[in-house]
């Protein structure tokens, strides 16, 4: 087994799920175990690393390699460490299994190959410390796949960076663009009755079948409005609805949640006014709640710079082959980065068609190119 393969093995079985909100307990939620094994994996490979306080319990880990002489440009390599639940999994999800090329397990593909590969670039960046290389900040977020709180907090506190490197399961091709999304609830209020004489009551439940039928037609005609050039148009989704407490009581409250895709050029939270706009033109508002938005993850629409052909070339050495310019329609910690105005793109091993899966799954071949390709890249930008 490679250093590479034993790495990810590693990272894959220490759990680090992040909750997604929910009221849950134990060892295996949060980062605090994967924290704790990269700050030894650090002190153990000499490099020193700094701690991020983001919210109780979740640390940011930075460590910086200083190019030798005078570098050209600050590279921000960005990695989370949370992975999502395993609930519905078909694999053990961490106990790690390598077989036919590839890897299983829980976070094996979104994103911790990207967080070997990323670690082992770095780490030889500091040991050859190549001349002409540029410098180097390697970040470890926790939060990116609820509300993505460490990229935030990075966003807020990371100054003079020239290009962000984000690890994400791109195939290696190079996406400078992104969608983003805005998350929110929406609530009914009824009126509670015994089922059997239902006219005394109001039915939230009907109240938000409305809603639904409503947002069904607004996500239709999101559909057809003009789309982005590599992203598409816009989309909505109703992902979640509770609501009742018996079969026998008329429903007093119901509930969604609303998960929108936005593009480059649109606000969360216009996105949000546009649709309670669009329901309430079709639907009596009465006993109705649009939430605060509980989410929201800017789009990513990076400007192609001086930066694009060093580090074009630079994937193709590492990988043999010329990586391909795209978009994606799901959101990652360049959002926030790009916000602030730092330029970003996204990179790393793996295929977004295995994220998240009951068997996820990444090909190891791809996790050792990427530690060439991120160790190319930062010689090739300074």
């Amino acid at each position: 087994m490679d250093e590479s393969t034993r790495l990810l093995a590693d990272l894959v079985a220490i759990p680090s799920v992040n909750p997604m909100g929910r009221p849950v307990s134990g060892p295996e939620y949060f980062e605090g175990r994967i924290g704790a094994y990269l700050e030894d994996w650090f002190r153990d490979a000499g490099i020193p690393v700094i701690r991020q306080s983001v919210a109780s319990g979740r640390t940011n880990l930075l460590a910086r390699y200083e190019a030798p002489g005078r570098a050209a440009r600050t590279l921000l390599f960005d990695v989370h460490q949370d992975t999502v639940p395993v609930e519905g999994m078909t694999i053990p999800p961490f106990e790690p299994r390598v077989e036919g090329g590839r890897l299983w397990g829980r976070g094996s593909c979104d994103v911790k190959a990207g967080m070997a590969a990323m670690l082992l670039a770095f780490r030889r960046l500091c040991f050859e410390r190549p001349a002409g290389s540029a410098s180097v900040v390697l970040a470890c977020t926790v939060d990116e796949e609820y509300t993505h709180l460490g990229s935030d907090k990075l966003a807020e506190t990371q100054k003079g960076i020239d290009l962000a490197i984000v690890a994400e399961p791109t195939k290696l091709d190079i996406v400078p663009w992104h969608k983003g999304s805005v998350r929110w609830v929406v609530r009914t209020k009824g009126v509670a009755c015994h089922s059997s004489t239902p006219e005394r009551g109001v039915n939230a439940i009907y109240r938000m079948a409305r809603i639904v039928d409503a947002l069904a037609e607004h996500a239709a005609e999101l559909s057809r409005s003009t789309p982005h050039p590599r992203l598409g148009p816009p989309s909505l989704s109703v992902g979640r609805i509770d609501g009742g407490r018996s079969v026998n009581v008329v429903p007093d409250a119901c509930e969604i949640e609303i998960d929108r895709r936005v593009i480059p050029g649109e606000s969360p939270d216009q996105a949000v006014e546009q649709a309670r706009a669009f329901v309430a033109s079709r639907v009596e508002m009465e006993g109705v709640e649009f939430e605060v938005p509980w989410g929201r993850m800017p789009a990513l629409e990076t400007p192609l710079g001086p930066w694009l052909e060093p580090l074009t070339r630079a994937v193709q050495a590492a990988t043999g082959r010329t990586p391909e310019l795209i978009g994606v329609p799901y959101g990652t910690d360049a959002g926030p980065l790009g916000q602030v105005g730092m330029p970003a793109i996204v990179f790393g091993p793996g295929d977004i068609a295995q994220a998240h899966t009951r068997d996820e799954w990444v090909e190891l071949d791809q996790v050792a190119l990427a530690v060439e390709a991120y160790y190319r890249i930062a010689c090739a930008l300074g």
